[in-house]
């Protein structure tokens, strides 16, 4: 099979490629990128100066299958991310029951050569049932193919089995995925510790609630010589806690979300669930520090931390919901509105942080175009449009971007050479 995608403008950080020219994918390859005529046999697709990305790669869903598939499930969820230009997910292990042994991962990946629509690498849980009590079997999960460990959800609290964890994963060249959040200091909060809490009379989240863990994990990762990653982070001490990291030397990396960026604890309307995320809206101080953490270097990729609810789990206030809401379908759309118009940085850096550089920190042969690499790629249109939940592929409607006005829509997306995801008009 040969396809011609004639005038696009690519993006390709990886390559150094910013430019309007021809790609010719073959079985599955990026075959030629330049410009070119058409072959004999070859489909042609005209592209029509719309941008062309290597496939986005979210480091962090949840695609709450097994047991929870009333709110996803592995070709729902596939299909949310094909929708929003991503072509490789890695799915976090809170699933019922856990994500915690080979058996349960190597199920997981026969499953979704059949049932998802793009790649799918696993996440194992560290803590057998995440209970935080017993290590996994890390050899064993590692040997099935899970991509790295995470006890996303919570925070390992023991911190010598956590260490003794992430000695094991060093040992494996395994990367370790952390959710900081110190337990005891979270208590009844829902929602960031300050004004709008205060305003709510609703309980809040304090930043030490991040902070504290962020702090012990990046030291157990300097002490043990593990790849330490570090999720969804939202505050300003984190941010500078990961620059003293690299600058210390320590193998750690760390991802920001779409929704922590655009919106901060300001921008919540009322006692509205769709506003209920873990970690919470913070501080516009703690939104401008991170988005400018990411602009720096500092912070390294983009993920959704995509969470899907159903409408009835969703439809309370801060204390009647559960934490979450779903990102695959508006990512790129909030980012490059955000950070891209808003003057943070340019497309081809934006790229690189939902892309290369998570390719980069996975250990994956992906986020790229360049001639030989596999034809994993989306396609959008920069023109306005409004977010309609009602049109998602995922199960999850919970949102609060619905009817928000934004730029970059993703149009089509490409697996392995095939198109899994055309826009409807």
């Amino acid at each position: 099979m040969k396809l011609l995608l004639k005038q696009g403008h690519l993006v390709d950080p990886a390559a150094g490629v910013d430019e309007i020219c021809d790609i010719l994918v073959e079985d599955g390859k990026i075959a030629a990128v330049g410009r070119l005529a058409t072959p004999q046999g070859a489909e042609l697709r005209d592209c029509g100066g719309r941008y062309i990305f290597p496939g986005l790669i979210d480091m962090h869903v949840h695609l709450r299958d097994p047991g929870l598939t009333r709110k996803e499930t592995l070709t729902t969820g596939a299909a949310a991310a094909a929708a929003g230009g991503y072509t490789t997910i890695c799915p976090m292990p809170n699933t019922c029951p856990a994500t915690d042994s080979g058996e349960k991962i190597a199920a997981l990946l026969a499953r979704s050569q059949k049932e998802a629509c793009v790649n799918i690498l696993p996440i194992s849980a560290v803590t057998l049932d995440q209970a935080g009590n017993e290590l996994v079997d890390i050899a064993s999960v590692k040997r099935a193919g899970a991509i790295g460990l995470s006890e996303d959800g919570k925070s390992v609290m023991d911190i010598r089995l956590y260490r003794e964890a992430m000695k094991q994963a060093k040992e494996r060249d395994m990367l370790v995925l952390a959710h900081c959040e110190e337990k005891q200091l979270v208590g009844n909060g829902v929602i960031n510790a300050g004004a709008k809490a205060e305003e709510l009379s609703i309980p809040g989240i304090s930043n030490a609630v991040e902070d504290v863990i962020a702090a012990r994990d990046i030291f157990l990762a300097g002490e043990t010589g593990a790849r330490l990653h570090l999720c969804h982070c939202t505050t300003k001490a984190t941010v500078g806690l990961v620059k003293l990291a690299k600058e210390l030397g320590y193998s750690v990396t760390a991802e920001v979300c779409p929704h922590h960026l655009a919106l901060c604890d300001e921008d919540i309307p009322g006692d509205d669930g769709s506003y209920k995320m873990n970690p919470p809206l913070r501080s516009r101080e703690d939104m401008l520090a991170v988005r400018q953490g990411l602009a720096d270097g500092i912070m390294d990729v983009i993920s959704t931390d995509h969470a899907p609810h159903t409408a009835e789990e969703k439809a309370g206030g801060f204390l009647g919901t559960p934490f979450g809401i779903v990102g695959l379908e508006t990512s790129f759309a909030l980012c490059y509105t955000t950070l891209v118009r808003g003057g943070y940085m340019t497309l081809s850096k934006l790229i690189s942080c939902m892309s290369a550089r998570p390719a980069q920190i996975l250990g994956i042969s992906r986020g790229t175009l360049a001639v030989g690499s596999t034809a994993d790629l989306c396609i959008a249109d920069l023109s306005e449009y409004e977010i309609d939940p009602e049109r998602f592929a995922s199960k999850g409607r919970n949102t609060p971007f619905g009817g928000r006005r934004v730029w970059g829509k993703i149009t089509a997306t490409m697996v392995n050479g095939r198109f899994v995801y055309e826009a409807q008009p």
